[in-house]
């Protein structure tokens, strides 16, 4: 009973970050841009980011695709928004410990928040995907800043 309310509780936040998208805003001149799709199934991903001068970003994400990899860009925009950009990577490691089924402690679990409600697509190995795509792209993000550095 408390695993079906438990599926049910994350099967909501999933469908309404897929039907009410957080930071779609495209932003003026970003610091970074990049879109990746996925060729097997069509979803497509773009996000922005700026680097504030406390070193705090601001990101945008847009797409079209599946309920999956758009809910996973918006739950991914609203995590990284207003964080500093020292914990991208450490955010990205995070979901990616959660869909490869990874032991996570609490305070890691804390940390994802909302985004623990895609911890369910790992049933499901063709979604994982679709799931990835917007953190892929924010970790090509990642990579191109450290190099600018």
């Amino acid at each position: 009973m408390v695993n079906d309310e438990l599926n049910e509780m994350y099967e909501e936040i999933v469908m309404d970050h897929y039907h009410n998208p957080r930071n779609t805003d495209l932003l003026d001149s970003p610091d970074f841009e990049i879109e990746k799709n996925n060729p097997f199934c069509g979803d497509e991903i773009k996000i922005q980011l700026n680097f504030q001068k406390d070193n705090k970003v601001t990101a945008s994400v847009t797409g079209r695709g599946c309920a999956i990899s758009q809910a996973s860009g918006s739950l991914l925009a609203e995590k990284i928004n207003n964080i500093n950009s020292t914990d991208l990577q450490n955010t990205v490691d995070l979901f990616r410990k959660l869909i490869r089924s990874e032991e996570l402690t609490e305070e890691e679990l804390d940390e994802l928040g909302d985004i623990s409600a895609l911890s369910g697509v790992r049933k499901f190995p063709v979604r994982i995907k679709c799931a990835m795509l917007s953190w892929v792209a924010l970790e090509d993000i990642i990579k191109q800043s450290n190099s600018k550095n």
